[in-house]
């Protein structure tokens, strides 16, 4: 057939799946209809990152006093702004196709789809490997409401290209991306409402820390929780409230932000017979579907709608087809928002471990415990640090986090989670002080 390995979809799973290949002498070829680096690089992750970096540079110019440091005539300069994080997205994007050259990876761009289990057309082309991966993403979700067709009315694709700040924004969904863009939008100024259906935001996130969280953002944000929007009538975006009144709130610009769908339609998918539904193709633990040869990784699966998940699913696959014994575990998949303040967690929080019928303990700690986090932070620096535990086998089931750098710091509650680490073990280990991370491990002393 010439080649081992055929990937569609050259975003976070496909293209790290892609290299990984090529460099343990596979013979590769990636298929993406954009740019390399998917949804992540070029419309999600790296850029949204990219603006919310400017925009915590300005509120720590702004909150610079504080600290002994006197700044005058502080603006915040959007045009520059995005054209920062288009230059972040292009030189990343260069840095992928350069992995792909050095791995021999075979690059081709154009639409896919799938003719069986060793056979993908790409345009006129008919290309035949040993095993196919399936890695296509996922697309923002637009709900049928009355008014969505509007240009104001936007998706996370269109608003990274907003030539001006809005006077007002209306976030319909409360989940990672609203909570992103309310954050960024609000820290400039922009008045921002946002609209969730559920009673929480981020519903994985420890409820107790969600509420505090909310109460901490940087800016001015009014949360509708437990609310549905009816239409969005011109530049009223009305809704009722968890009491059935009728309520309307007036946005220059409204981000519809209320999950993301599985691409899976119109790749011949169902024609070659492959198992999958509106929730994602279906895979076992090595990410093989029910075609021979033909694996699926990443959101379109519909299992972890995260960048890094992506990745390691690819690796999960890779390993599968090189007869390496491996799979892809879901009680320790670490998750961050990054916003302002951050906040991020790892395995089971303390709704999650009493239904799944653990007997559970708690502590919790201020981030201020950290003399770091204290210095870099001041007073008005809110944040947490809760730990989750068996109280039957001292074993940590989940460490939730707001405040400061959690994203930074979350990879080592991964970790200990991997690890099946007891508190006791934990305490054992030496952080490095001062830092902000180590309040983790004062944690594991308050039971």
């Amino acid at each position: 057939m010439g080649r081992d390995i055929i990937i569609i979809g050259a975003g976070p799973g496909g293209y790290v799946m892609a290299e990984r290949a090529g460099h343990n002498g596979k013979k590769v070829l990636l298929v993406e209809k954009a740019h390399l680096g998917g949804v992540c690089l070029n419309w999600g992750c790296i850029p949204t990152k990219t603006l919310l970096n400017s925009a915590k540079h300005y509120v720590h110019a702004k909150e610079a006093p504080e600290f002994g440091v006197t700044v005058n005539d502080v603006r915040f300069d959007l045009e520059k702004a995005m054209a920062w994080k288009t230059e972040v997205v292009e030189t990343l994007r260069g840095g992928v196709g350069y992995k792909m050259k050095k791995n021999g990876v075979e690059v081709v761009k154009g639409e896919a789809r799938l003719l069986g289990s060793r056979r993908v057309q790409v345009g006129e082309e008919v290309y035949e490997a040993e095993n196919i991966v399936i890695a296509t993403g996922g697309s923002p979700f637009v709900p049928p409401i009355p008014g969505v067709e509007q240009a104001h009315v936007v998706t996370s694709k269109e608003i990274l290209s907003v030539e001006e700040l809005p006077a007002s924004l209306v976030v319909v969904g409360g989940g990672v991306i609203g909570i992103e863009f309310a954050s960024f939008f609000s820290s400039l100024g922009v008045k921002v409402d946002v609209i969730e259906m559920l009673d929480e935001i981020i519903p994985f996130m420890d409820r107790e820390q969600a509420a505090a969280f909310r109460k901490a953002l940087r800016g001015k944000v009014d949360f509708h929780l437990e609310c549905r929007v009816q239409a969005i009538d011109g530049h009223d975006v009305r809704y009722v409230d968890a009491d059935g009144n009728e309520n309307v709130l007036p946005a220059d610009l409204v981000l519809m932000s209320v999950g993301r769908a599985p691409n899976v339609n119109g790749m011949g998918f169902e024609e070659a017979g492959l198992d999958f539904d509106r929730n994602g193709i279906r895979t076992d633990e090595q990410q093989r579907t029910n075609l021979p040869g033909v694996f699926a990784i990443g959101d379109v699966t519909g299992k972890s709608q995260l960048a890094h998940s992506a990745s390691r699913m690819g690796e999960v696959a890779l390993n599968t087809i090189l007869g390496k014994a491996d799979r892809f575990r879901t009680n320790a998949v670490p998750w961050a928002v990054y916003s302002f303040p951050e906040i991020a967690g790892c395995g089971l929080t303390e709704e999650e471990a009493r239904a799944a019928g653990y007997a559970v303990e708690t502590a919790t700690l201020p981030m201020t415990m950290s003399g770091r986090f204290l210095a870099e932070n001041g007073k008005r620096g809110a944040g947490s640090v809760k730990v989750v535990k068996d109280a039957d086998t001292d074993v940590l089931l989940g460490v939730h986090l707001f405040g400061g750098i959690s994203s930074e710091i979350i990879w080592g509650v991964a970790a200990m989670i991997e690890a099946e680490l007891r508190v006791r073990d934990i305490q054992e280990i030496i952080f490095p002080h001062p830092t902000a991370g180590e309040v983790i491990r004062d944690a594991m002393f308050e039971f």
